[in-house]
């Protein structure tokens, strides 16, 4: 009879230097706290300022609730391997987090998708943005954004090709309807716009976003695009920390440095 094992538990590590363990727990809590402190204050000033309530903004808050849990799920783990000698993760908290970070990931990616489909909606038709993009349509449109992703646990193999397929699909698509939203933005600003101002305050105005899809997408399609006999260790690693630790942290500096509604709403709050 062959023997057979179950897998309890997996090793975790960004590196195998002991010496600098403490200074990427120091870097990444620094990261952590920054993204949390970033977030919370635009979620805040989004709920608490009634000049806020638009359906931009609205989705703005969004972004930044799931930006809050979407490092919340692998960071602290991360943290706490920084600082242990057994730097392990169980078989059933690996599952979850894996779970969690796609589920949370592929509602972002398809957040980023209606937010630019208000933009396009803002510049291309003014006369109608009150009449479609009402707040029941985007209430309606923040629960539906929200993708389940049962992946089986008995089969690893089937557990891949359901995680590249379902998340793969997801991405791939809201990725294309993103970037179609802002194809058809540059042409109507383009062919329809007459005047310089009136075209650098729209393009302006859809900048911060576009950035943030850039910031959020490459790395994950260079995930799944890029061969696999081509990855190394560290490659993946540099990836998975750009996208996990990086574009959070950067998601409420880009908004707010950008945003002049949002700026005054953090004076008037603090």
């Amino acid at each position: 009879m062959l023997s057979q094992t179950s897998v309890t538990e997996f090793l975790l590590g960004v590196t195998d230097i002991q010496e600098l363990q403490p200074v990427l727990f120091v870097v990444f809590l620094a990261t952590y706290f920054v993204s949390l402190a970033g977030n919370g204050a635009i979620l805040m000033v989004v709920i608490s300022d009634s000049r806020l309530h638009s359906p931009m903004y609205y989705f703005l808050g969004n972004l930044s609730c799931l930006d809050i849990c979407y490092s919340t799920v692998t960071l602290p783990k991360m943290l706490e391997n920084f600082l242990s000698t057994h730097k392990t993760i169980s078989f059933l908290g690996c599952i979850s987090q894996l779970h969690f970070f796609h589920f949370l990931g592929s509602t972002e990616s398809m957040l980023l998708a209606m937010m630019a489909f208000d933009c396009f909606v803002a510049i291309c038709k003014p006369f109608y943005y009150t009449l479609i993009m009402s707040h029941q349509f985007c209430i309606q449109m923040a629960v539906t954004i929200c993708p389940l992703l049962e992946l089986a646990c008995g089969n690893t193999e089937l557990n891949e090709w359901l995680l590249n397929t379902v998340t793969g699909t997801i991405a791939t698509g809201s990725c294309f309807l993103t970037f179609l939203s802002y194809f058809y933005i540059i042409i109507y600003l383009f062919f329809k716009t007459h005047s310089c101002s009136m075209l650098h305050k729209a393009l302006s105005t859809c900048a911060s976003y576009f950035l943030a899809v850039i910031l959020f997408h490459i790395p994950g399609i260079f995930v799944y695009i890029h061969p696999a006999s081509s990855s190394s260790m560290d490659q993946d690693q540099i990836i998975a920390v750009m996208y996990r630790v990086v574009t959070p942290m950067l998601n409420p500096l880009i908004y707010t440095l950008r945003n002049k509604e949002v700026k005054g709403a953090l004076r008037r709050v603090m």
